[in-house]
Order: structure tokens, then sequence, then C-alpha cells
């Protein structure tokens, strides 16, 4: 079987979506499927699968831009760039599958008329709101395959497209408990470290973030991330956080070692469509507190007792000074095997197949 992933951020950003995707496409191309990568950035060594680079302009340039359907944020304006470029390369007659999570614009590209169409795959990594609104541009939202990547979105959509609940995963070579480099990495080395690992937009409601760890007396937040309210952070933090706020941009090789040098995770987003982070920071032993959702429980199991409402500040602050009672894990947690990448990847080429075989 031949196979293609496409999305603009491959191999140029280190966000949920692209960490996810393209380790399934790697697991996937290790496992003897054939695959290939279309992406903005450049090729990377020693992936399994093959590469394809096209021009797009990044989001970051369109931040100020107008929001209008179909390009609603700076995401779709990049998205967009990406599908024009990605048409010069792109031969439906040459894949059996393509995946992607990006909507509209990449969407629409790969579904191009040829006489020979792969199987279109789509996967909720940024929500599933495409595969159930009839509003506006999401009335052309068509797909073979729909990747579910929690129960809510399994049980919204199973009975209108071909769907398969499958979570993301985590590389456990890499996310393991370990000694702190708080050295190496330019962090504090007296006093509690309370990590973010969240883009600077509303919906991951890092000010809050801020405001709950100002409660604590001594912790520094480390927020690893950017976007549009970059500065609203940053005053906010010097206002509320003198000297205990840092924010970070780290290679994703460093990734590991900054949930290692942190004392507790904290993620403020209400829902997530799953959010790798949560691995990663339950892999590197890491008490974790974020917003109490049924989602979030399915995810972590046994791993989840400092959920809470998020939306209440107190509360929230309660959860961030237990965990510092609890304190780190120094093994390995129990559970998280499962959601290793090869076994992941695995539960996605049976989904291939089975939509295969109803072509036949």
């Amino acid at each position: 079987m031949k196979v293609l992933f496409a999305l603009p951020g491959f191999h140029r950003y280190e966000r949920g979506a692209e960490v996810a995707l393209l380790s399934v496409a790697d697991a996937l191309a290790s496992a003897g499927t054939e695959v290939t990568v279309i992406g903005s950035g450049p090729a990377r060594p020693a992936r399994q699968y093959s590469f394809i680079e096209v021009p797009s302009i990044r989001r970051e340039h369109f931040e100020r831009y107008p929001a209008l359907p179909p390009l609603r944020s700076e995401t779709a304006w990049e998205d967009m760039t990406f599908a024009i470029a990605m048409m010069r390369d792109y031969r439906p007659g040459d894949y059996d599958a393509v995946v992607t999570c990006s909507f509209p614009f990449t969407h629409w590209a790969l579904r191009r008329p040829a006489k020979r169409k792969p199987l279109q795959i789509f996967v909720t990594q940024n929500g599933d709101w495409p595969a159930f609104s009839n509003d506006a541009e999401f009335q052309t939202f068509r797909c073979d395959g729909l990747v579910c990547t929690n129960p809510d979105y399994y049980s919204r959509n199973k009975d209108n497209w071909d769907c398969a609940l499958i979570p993301n995963g985590i590389d456990l070579e890499r996310f393991s408990p370990g000694p702190s480099e708080r050295e190496r990495l330019g962090l504090p080395h007296d006093r509690p470290i309370v990590l973010m690992v969240s883009a600077l937009i509303e919906s991951k409601r890092v000010l809050d973030g801020i405001r709950t760890t100002a409660e604590l007396d001594n912790a520094v937040l480390v927020v690893a991330g950017d976007g549009p309210l970059r500065d609203e952070a940053e005053a906010l933090a010097s206002q509320l956080l003198p000297n205990r706020f840092l924010r970070v941009s780290l290679p994703a090789s460093d990734m590991p070692a900054l949930y290692r040098s942190a004392d507790i995770f904290l993620h403020m987003s209400l829902l997530e469509s799953f959010g790798n982070v949560f691995l990663e920071a339950w892999a590197c032993g890491l008490p974790i507190v974020a917003h109490e959702s049924e989602r979030l429980r399915w995810i972590l199991g046994e791993g989840a007792p400092l959920l809470c409402d998020t939306q209440d500040p107190q509360t929230t602050a309660g959860r961030l000074k237990e965990a510092l009672v609890k304190g780190k894990s120094g093994a390995l947690p129990l559970g998280i095997d499962k959601y290793t990448w090869p076994n992941i990847a695995q539960r996605y080429r049976s989904f291939l197949d089975q939509l295969a075989a109803k072509r036949l």
C-alpha cells in the first residue's frame, strides 16, 4: 500500500498534530508500508518515509490578516499557500490513501479530480468540526475514513462516516523519567518549576495559567510555545510573576529534558482533541494538573488524580500545591506502553486495509 501524509507544518513545526502524524508515518514506513510525506520544512535524516518539500508562507505572517470564511485564521491562510504549492507535486494516482488533518485547503487539494482516486483519510487532530458541521465551507467535507482521536469524536461521527477510534502515541525511548538538566537549559535550579507546553492562543488559556501560578509563592512558570498572545503573556507575567516567568523555544530534541527538568505539568485548555503533551508529561513522571474531562481521564486513566475545574483559580492553585507535595515519579508509569507509536501505527494500517477491502 502506498500512503501519502500531507500537512503544511511537516518538518517545520513540532506541534501536536505534526508530531503525531509524522510518528505514525515513520512507524508505518518502518513496518513496510510505502509512505510519502509532503510538508513545507526541509528534509530530515534518518526517516523511513520519502519526503517532498513544497513552499508555504508561515502562519505568523498572517496574524494580522482579516478572518473571513474560509480564511478564518492565520492557520487557514498558511494552509491555502501550502495547498496551492502542493498541487504541482501531488499526483493522486500515485497513492492508495492520503492522510491529513488540515481543512479546508489541503483537504480540497487532496481531493482533486483523478481517474484513480486514493482513499481520503481525515484525522481529527485539530477537532472533528469539519466532519459534522454543515455550515459554510464545512459542507464540502468528504472522506472515506475518519480517524477519531477520542471517544467523543467517535460517538458523534460513527453513524455518518467510516470511523476508527485511534489515540495518539508516545516515543518511550525519548520520553521517560530521568535527571534534570536545568543548568544546560538555562532554568532556575533553586525554585519549583511549573511547565506549560502550549501555543499562545486563546483556547490554551496561558494567561490564566500565569494568574494561577501567581498564587504559588516561589514557583517559576516556564512556557514552551509561541503565538499571537506572546506580548500579552509577557506583560501579564511582568505584573504578576516578576522574575518568575520564562518563555522558551527549544528544538524537539530538548523537549524530553525540559519535561524532566520541571516539577509540575500544567495545561489549562478546557478540551483538547487529544493532547500529545499529556502523554509526554506523564511518561516523564510529572504530576499533571489539567481541566477535568471524561476525555482526559480516558487518556490518562489512573494517571490523572489532579484534574480539576481549571476555571476556578483557587481550586487549580490548590491542585498545583498538591502536585508539589506529591512530587515526580522516578519510574515509567503503568499503562503507558499501549501508546507506543508502533502499536498506534498498526491500528492505522488495519483501518486502511479495512477501507481498501471495501473498495474491491
